[in-house]
């Protein structure tokens, strides 16, 4: 997939991401595509991982063995990027991963940088916020991300981390479980919650698409929204609609159109010889119904 580009390019860059079909991953490759736009001299290709880690090493293979000036990686998985950078550094090309970090991530060598948001503060803000709409007390549900993904597994221990701080400790985890980032998969999920009789104040899911998924299933329940704290991660377009309504509570914005556009300009920049930070944070921002205009 060709996002931009021309006939002459000087700069020849590749991209694989994690999946196409994942909404934020989306936003990320779309502000991958609106930066390329602005460079003349530039051609972005991007190819979609298919949550395959194999396919995703076998891309950059490609992409080294094409002579690509630059690559960037969306890793379906942190833990198995060893190889990826051992082919990016054995070949002399700049590797930039975006979003998810790789498992190096501390430690990255020459020529390598990652973009994305310190996934310490969403679950962190996340949390907070939910602590106050509480008072500091009730029983809690959390929808996890997939297992073995970073993300995932920060933002389910900040949960649990602020939970364990004084004025949140009258919070009790009672349930978590994984919907692998789904919305379908966790209306499934709050759906068998319900229908055991877990009773509960709040669910907390890892993304927006989860806590929307939550909120169709307590909506087709007959709970009143009113009657339950829910909270996403990262601010989508569904997930500020569903606030909007009334539905959603709390979430976090992770600007992926920012992170989409420095990892392509870092790219750029080390293709032409620039040094980079390893790691580049894009901040993270609460977002409740107090300030959403701001997000819209």
């Amino acid at each position: 997939m060709v996002v931009a580009g021309s006939a002459v390019a000087e700069t020849r860059i590749a991209v694989s991401m994690t999946a196409f079909d994942n909404p934020f991953l989306t936003i990320i490759r779309e502000g991958i595509s609106s930066e390329a736009q602005k460079h003349d001299d530039v051609d972005v290709v991007v190819e979609d991982a298919q949550l395959d880690v194999a396919k995703q090493l076998a891309q950059v293979q490609n992409f080294v063995a094409d002579g690509y000036d630059a690559i960037i990686v969306n890793p379906v998985d942190g833990d198995s990027t060893t190889a990826i950078t051992q082919t990016a550094v054995e070949a002399g090309i700049p590797l930039v991963y975006v979003n998810h970090p790789p498992g190096d991530i501390d430690n990255l060598p020459e020529g390598v940088s990652f973009v994305g948001s310190n996934e310490v503060d969403s679950g962190t803000m996340q949390t907070r916020q939910v602590c106050e709409l509480l008072g500091g007390e009730g029983k809690v549900l959390i929808m996890m991300g997939p297992l073995e993904n970073h993300a995932a597994l920060t933002r389910t221990r900040d949960v649990h981390d602020v939970i364990a701080t004084p004025e949140c400790s009258g919070m009790e985890v009672i349930e978590e479980q994984t919907a692998n980032w789904k919305r379908g998969e966790a209306q499934d999920l709050m759906t068998n919650w319900l229908t055991s009789g877990i009773e509960f104040d709040a669910v907390i899911a890892n993304n927006d698409e989860m806590a929307i998924g939550a909120i169709l299933a307590l909506k087709a329940a007959d709970i009143p929204m009113d009657d339950v704290v829910v909270a996403g991660i990262d601010a989508t377009l569904d997930g500020l609609t569903a606030m909007q309504a009334g539905d959603l509570d709390v979430t976090v914005y992770q600007n992926a159109t920012r992170q989409g556009e420095v990892s392509l300009q870092t790219a750029i920049g080390m293709a032409a010889g620039e040094s980079s930070d390893s790691n580049i944070w894009i901040p993270f921002e609460p977002v409740t119904r107090d300030n959403l205009d701001a997000y819209k």
